[in-house]
């Protein structure tokens, strides 16, 4: 069994940038990955004898740069950031361990049932995003209602059975224990640059694709109007008011994480996102074999929760859903570590 040794950074990544929004010089990446290739004696992905994914999630601007709408600090106040430069650093240097990277993309359009303008109160007036969450009570009082002029683009012109959907979508989330529905500011916008992965981000995935001649898996989610979809895997909510599926379990992508030898996991947050598309795939796992959770590894240093100080600290519930992932056979790792360092991976000729 060989190891695979670390590789040096590229000089093309340029740490300061990791916080800043700029277009990739994708002809120049793609011939210094090459010559990197070449002068690394880096393999093509095809031939890895065992392969390894790297699930990274909504690392996008929307959520990884101050300026944007949903900046995911962490107690520290640079939380993404400083996941995104050792996210980086990790993706370069490991680029001849790494097989595929499988970005996520939070996808949205302004008519979703988490925005404002879906809802409104007997004033007229749209709720305060971040600020709000919209529960069961609120809707059987009308404190918060449907906004009847969305009917006609996302509800076929049938504001009844939009109005019905909207009951049944709260009494759901509130039958099945997770947290009320939250009114969010409009974020990763479908066709705009909140949407875009984080350019350094997405200069070492295009990096990685060349270097090893590699497609990226991207995978979108959020795109339903009809419901919050904070996991990869699937939506918050599967089924309509009369009882027929709205949405779906992504089952075929499930299928293709689970081919891999190993599944390492980063991206933002940590306590949403991340935690809920982990557990996701956890209840799969322990479906169909609970010791394939052995071969899931979450990068701690490269995901943050959602902090707004003196608003609200997710950091201890995200602390507690890893614990219960650890708990469960998952390897909880750092980005810093050799992967051949990992629980499980030595096993394995990389």
């Amino acid at each position: 069994m060989t190891a695979k040794m670390q590789l040096p950074i590229p000089e093309c990544f340029d740490a300061k940038k990791v916080g800043e929004v700029w277009r990739v010089p994708y002809q120049e990446r793609a011939c210094q990955a090459k010559s990197w290739a070449r002068q690394h004696e880096i393999l093509p992905a095809a031939r890895d004898r065992n392969r390894i994914c790297l699930l990274i999630i909504d690392a996008q601007n929307t959520f990884c740069l101050p300026e944007f709408e949903l900046f995911v600090g962490g107690r520290s106040g640079s939380g993404a950031v400083d996941d995104n430069l050792r996210l980086c650093e990790f993706i370069y240097r490991n680029l001849n361990s790494i097989t595929t990277i499988s970005p996520t993309m939070d996808t949205h359009t302004v008519m979703q049932i988490f925005h404002p303008i879906f809802w409104i109160n007997a004033a007229g007036e749209h709720p305060q995003p971040a600020a709000t969450s919209i529960t069961l009570e609120d809707v059987r009082k009308n404190i918060w209602k449907v906004n009847p002029a969305v009917a006609d683009s996302i509800g076929g012109g049938n504001f009844s059975a939009l109005e019905k959907h909207a009951l049944h979508y709260v009494q759901k989330l509130s039958d099945d224990g997770k947290f009320p529905l939250t009114i969010w500011p409009y974020h990763s916008m479908l066709g705009g640059i909140g949407h875009a992965l984080v350019s350094a981000v997405e200069e070492a995935i295009f990096f990685h694709s060349i270097a090893r001649e590699s497609q990226a898996l991207f995978e979108i989610k959020g795109g339903n109007p009809l419901t919050e979809n904070y996991s990869v895997l699937q939506p918050e909510v599967l089924d309509g008011a009369d009882g027929n599926p709205i949405a779906h379990k992504n089952a075929g992508f499930i299928d293709k994480l689970l081919e891999f030898d190993a599944v390492i996991i980063a991206g933002q947050a940590k306590s949403h996102c991340v935690a809920w598309t982990i557990d996701d795939f956890l209840t799969e796992i322990v479906a169909r074999d609970s010791m394939l959770a052995r071969k899931v590894y979450l990068l701690e240093d490269c995901t943050s929760p959602v902090v707004v100080p003196g608003v609200v600290d997710f950091t201890e519930p995200a602390d507690a859903a890893f614990l219960r992932f650890a708990e469960a056979g998952m390897n909880v790792v750092k980005s810093t570590q050799s992967i051949d360092s990992w629980p499980g991976i030595s096993l394995l000729d990389i």
